[in-house]
């Protein structure tokens, strides 16, 4: 049996009105139109609706049955549409985004918030990953957004300016450092250090910046989040390098300080990351949208 929301929408607007010429004037179409809807209604219903007369048409007890049924498909119907358009508008939908400590730790937070107070209904999931995992995610479509270091990652994609990323040196309060305004690597490196994981990419960076002065990367400890690393440089086992924004989330409520890295890498760039733009959903371009706003004011 094949029910057409049409028909069932004339069938309707005649019980509304009383009569099939009023229908008709309020559905802007014929009345022989739609009394020819009606019955073919009835004939896909095989069920009397109407007892046609000199005097009009008079609903049956199945046409008031029928009544309250068409009415909750038709709204249903409209249910759909309506949120179907959701989704194409973007104002609904989920968006797959990858991002790395450091866009999480400074800068996601507040701007999630904002963006989900104005899209309660786009569900974002957010997964912390290194920049080289993050790019790979994308090229692979296992995220529709990508927020990382910027740099070269083999693949082909479209980057969008995000935030500026400094890196400072954090140490114990009352450590010989902390008496500087500013310090290079090589001074840094006189000390025994407070890293992060095996693999990421700030102690691929220093690493690789220590062994271009010729000189040992002296690890203590490594650890998998800046508020672990910040724990442990206050209590003394070493000194770390992080983010400055991140670092400064730490400084009310720990015994540490920070001091200005002088070295040209430490002014890093974020970028936001995806395989095509023309190619996301809806949501996933409102979203980068949003993200990218704060770097354009920057």
């Amino acid at each position: 049996m094949k029910l057409d929301p049409v028909s069932l929408r004339l069938f309707v607007a005649v019980m509304e009105e009383g009569t099939i010429a009023e229908a008709a004037t309020r559905e802007h179409i014929a009345a022989s139109a739609v009394s020819k809807r009606l019955s073919e209604l009835e004939q896909t219903l095989q069920t009397e609706l109407f007892v046609r007369s000199n005097k009009g048409t008079e609903p049956t007890a199945a046409a008031f049955a029928l009544l309250n049924l068409a009415r909750g498909v038709l709204n249903d119907l409209d249910g759909i549409l309506a949120q179907m358009s959701e989704y194409a508008s973007g104002v609904r939908g989920q968006v797959r985004v990858y991002a790395n400590i450091s866009a999480i730790t400074q800068f996601l937070p507040a701007e999630l918030k904002s963006f989900m107070e104005r899209y309660p209904q786009v569900q974002i999931h957010l997964q912390e990953r290194i920049s080289s995992v993050i790019a790979k995610a994308v090229a692979d479509n296992a995220a529709d957004i990508g927020i990382l270091n910027d740099g070269s990652y083999g693949e082909q994609f479209s980057l969008l300016p995000y935030h500026d990323d400094e890196l400072v040196v954090i140490a114990p309060a009352g450590h010989a450092l902390t008496r500087r305004k500013s310090v290079k690597l090589a001074q840094a490196l006189d000390y025994e250090m407070v890293g992060a994981h095996p693999g990421s990419a700030m102690i691929n960076l220093l690493t690789k910046a220590a062994a271009e002065l010729g000189r040992p990367l002296r690890l203590r400890i490594q650890v998998s989040s800046y508020d672990a690393l910040c724990l442990m440089v206050a209590a003394g086992l070493g000194i770390g390098v992080m983010p400055r924004k991140s670092a400064q989330l730490f400084l009310p409520s720990l015994k540490i300080r920070c001091v200005s890295l002088d070295e040209p890498w430490a002014a890093r760039k974020l970028v936001l990351c995806v395989r095509d733009l023309a190619a996301l959903s809806p949501a996933a371009r409102l979203l980068v949208q949003h993200l990218a706003a704060p770097a354009e004011k920057s």
